[in-house]
């Protein structure tokens, strides 16, 4: 269907056996660059050469801890772990970008000291034939790599993809400077090493920082939250679909819940249809799965004066900028009491938010019991 989940085209095994293999094909291809670049590099005396070598080294090193992290998050759940292992792979792509910001700072290093004690390099029209085709070799992986990567939602992939890419053009710029070298006698090789270890430091930095902010927990991604919104609200008895949550156990793990509003006429029999119905189908359009569905009701039978409360509430309420959207309200006239939720934003603590809240409505409707019940700003 147009809406589905482009990674539930492919299976968990699959899903295994592409990362692998891409991962076996990085390991050769990098293995093989290292040593030629290494050759190079020693024979040529040059910093920048070797530098990218063992650039390549850890690209083989990152893929081989794919692997491993691939392995262990594919173990089934147990009695101690019932969501599985698959936070593994955000736990082997934080080791992998760890690797990535140690061979920058080793780099740098020693770029400095050849800065401080320059040597002159020796380049042959094969040394630089090899590094011309490293450049192409770089190029065409890094695009499949993280091609894959997307394909299978793999962070790993996509970041060992997006390195290769970065791999071929400080490799180019190794070419450059050794064409430069030949050409004028100048000698660039420390200060491109430098450049180098400064871009490698930096890709490190960000692939630490994007793989925190998954084990961290992120702000879900607002299309994938309309497009359950949605899904959940298509149904006739559904008038709105609030406090969505998305639960993360790895790549494709999604466990989700949500309050619904339905009419307050309806039986714990039909919302029970009614929530299997909506797993069944939430499940089949995106792959994750509906855990937990709350409940509000909504008068069926509003007289006119709770209509009139209803919307002199929402105006007051959201008369405050932190206050972004209120939902499940309900009043009960013979009972005097009102409820409903209020989403607010990070400008205010909740509690502030709910007593401020609780002295307006007071105020205004003495003789009401009021529940307010703050929400996190979640999702779009």
């Amino acid at each position: 269907m147009d809406n589905q989940n482009p990674v539930m085209a492919v299976d968990k095994a699959d899903r295994d056996k592409i990362i692998i293999k891409t991962s076996v094909i990085g390991i050769l291809t990098n293995v093989l660059l290292a040593a030629f670049k290494a050759a190079i590099g020693l024979a040529a005396n040059s910093i920048a050469v070797t530098l990218d070598a063992v650039n390549n080294l850890s690209d083989a090193l990152s893929s081989v801890i794919t692997i491993a992290g691939t392995k262990l998050a594919g173990k089934l759940p147990d009695k101690e772990h019932p969501f599985g292992y698959g936070r593994i792979e955000y736990l082997s792509a934080l080791v992998v970008a760890g690797i990535v910001l140690y061979v920058g700072i080793t780099a740098a290093v020693e770029s400095v000291k050849k800065m401080i004690s320059p040597e002159v390099p020796d380049y042959s029209v094969t040394a630089l034939l090899i590094i011309g085709a490293a450049v192409i070799v770089k190029i065409i992986l890094g695009r499949f790599v993280k091609a894959q990567g997307e394909r299978v939602n793999s962070g790993s992939l996509v970041a060992s993809g997006s390195d290769a890419l970065l791999d071929a053009v400080l490799s180019l710029s190794v070419l450059i400077s050794a064409i430069i070298f030949i050409a004028t006698g100048i000698s660039l090789e420390a200060y491109v090493g430098a450049v180098i270890s400064g871009f490698i430091i930096k890709s490190g930095i960000d692939m630490i920082r994007e793989t925190l902010d998954e084990i961290l927990g992120k702000r879900m991604d607002k299309e994938i939250s309309r497009q359950l919104k949605s899904l959940l609200s298509d149904e006739p008895e559904v008038r709105g679909a609030h406090d969505l949550v998305i639960y993360n156990y790895g790549p494709d793990k999604d466990l989700a819940s949500v309050h619904l509003e339905l009419p307050d006429t309806m039986s714990v029999k039909e919302v029970d249809g009614l929530t299997r119905r909506l797993e069944t189908k939430v499940f089949k359009a995106t792959g994750i799965i509906l855990a937990a569905v709350g409940v509000y009701s909504y008068n069926t039978e509003d007289s006119s004066e709770a209509a009139n409360i209803r919307v002199d509430v929402t105006k007051r309420v959201l008369a405050h900028a932190w206050a972004l959207q209120l939902h499940g309200f309900y009043l009960d006239e013979k009972a005097k009491a009102m409820r409903f939720d209020v989403v607010m934003s990070f400008d205010i603590p909740h509690k502030e938010g709910v007593r401020i809240l609780q002295e307006e409505m007071k105020e205004a409707y003495p003789h009401y019991d009021i529940q307010i019940v703050p929400d996190v700003d979640l999702s779009d």
